[in-house]
């Protein structure tokens, strides 16, 4: 019989984690090693400059560009407020006199004797990074961040969206094949991480956003409401920058698949325990995978429990590349030869027969992970 190996998502009672959080650029570290940090914490600091917005005084003030640092009403380098005047020129014959404004705060940064623009730039923007998860500060990264080290339990989904959210964990369905409805999420959900069941639809995702929650985690989604929901079509990208007022996690894939008893044990163990979740993916080059960290303390051993193991003919896999991407089935055969893809690379593949139509295909092994039944 063929057999292989195959990596799945990681889903841990508990292990040791690290996460770095780092600046987008240098700026001040406000912990030291050893400091015990919060999700909210924040870490770190720094400022990104402000937008430019550009100014033509030598077409608002009818002078010519050279005479334009002239008509400063204050030198380069200062800071101004909107709707300050900033530069003047005398009518024609000296009769009169026309100003020009600043269109927003900020500082004068340069004025052009060629063009006659002034450059203003913006006030600059804060940035803090927080530290995503509860534990203490391994490492300090100079004047770029800082590695947080926790011991918790960990979970991967196969696709997210979203970005980092924190809060208790809430069960409000009964079983791993349950729907989340809208009528199981109320007030006492604001704030929470909601672990649903097999599918959540759109309409239950508009509620949880409207209540205030802080994350759905949920077997399965309709790929057709995504678009519907982050309002463009998602093409090929890393997700987790999207504005969507939650994070959505999904542990199976799309449809309506329900989620493995093993990460629903998990989950359902830890009620009321406060979770930080990441809905960041990347599914191509450098996969990037959804988590769930709970942080539970030193107390309990490290124990790794993986999903991936031997593939062999009758195993559960799911598809983790397009065009396949998040369906589920069961190997039906496992060629020894090579087969060639459109690219004409040679590379081993596998049948899959899918568990919602029973249509098979042939995908590559690389493309597949393992799942528990």
């Amino acid at each position: 019989m063929g057999h292989s190996y195959t990596p799945g998502l990681r889903v841990t009672e508990s292990a040791r984690l690290e996460r770095e959080r780092r600046l987008p650029l240098r700026g001040d570290v406000l912990v030291r090693v050893g400091d015990v940090v919060e999700p909210g914490t924040v870490v770190a600091r720094t400022e990104l400059p402000g937008n430019v917005q550009i100014v033509n005084l030598a077409a608002k003030l009818s002078i010519d560009p050279a005479k334009a640092v002239d008509s400063l009403l204050q030198p380069v380098g200062s800071t101004v407020a909107a709707d300050e005047p900033i530069a003047f020129a005398k009518g024609l014959f000296g009769f009169g006199r026309t100003e020009v404004k600043a269109p927003c705060s900020g500082v004068i940064e340069s004025v052009s004797p060629v063009t006659g623009q002034l450059v203003l730039r913006e006030p600059p923007i804060p940035v803090e990074v927080t530290a995503y998860v509860s534990g203490r500060v391994a490492r300090v990264l100079e004047g770029e961040g800082v590695v947080v080290e926790t011991r918790g339990a960990f979970l991967q989904g196969i696709f997210g969206v979203g970005g980092e959210a924190c809060g208790a964990i809430a069960v409000p369905v009964n079983t791993p094949d349950a729907e989340l409805q809208p009528a199981d999420l109320g007030a006492e959900h604001r704030g929470r991480v909601v672990v649903g069941g097999a599918y959540v639809s759109y309409d239950t995702l508009m509620r949880a956003r409207d209540i205030g929650v802080a994350a759905v985690i949920v077997g399965g989604f309709d790929d057709g409401d995504l678009k519907r929901l982050l309002g463009r079509d998602l093409g090929v990208a890393i997700t987790g920058a999207e504005q969507l007022g939650f994070s959505l996690v999904l542990t199976e894939g799309f449809g309506r698949i329900p989620m493995a008893q093993r990460t629903w044990k998990l989950l359902k163990q830890h009620v009321g325990r406060e979770a930080s979740v990441s809905g960041a993916t990347q599914i191509r080059a450098g996969v990037m995978r959804p988590e769930v960290v709970i942080p539970i303390g030193d107390d309990v051993p490290e124990r790794a429990e993986e999903s991936g193991g031997g593939l062999e003919v009758g195993a559960m896999v799911r598809v983790i590349r397009e065009p396949w991407f998040g369906r589920i089935g069961r190997v039906a055969a496992l060629p020894a030869e090579l087969a060639a893809l459109e690219t004409e690379a040679l590379v081993r593949v596998l049948e899959i027969e899918f568990a919602d139509d029973r249509e098979r295909r042939i995908v590559p092994r690389a493309n597949v992970e393992r799942i528990a039944p």
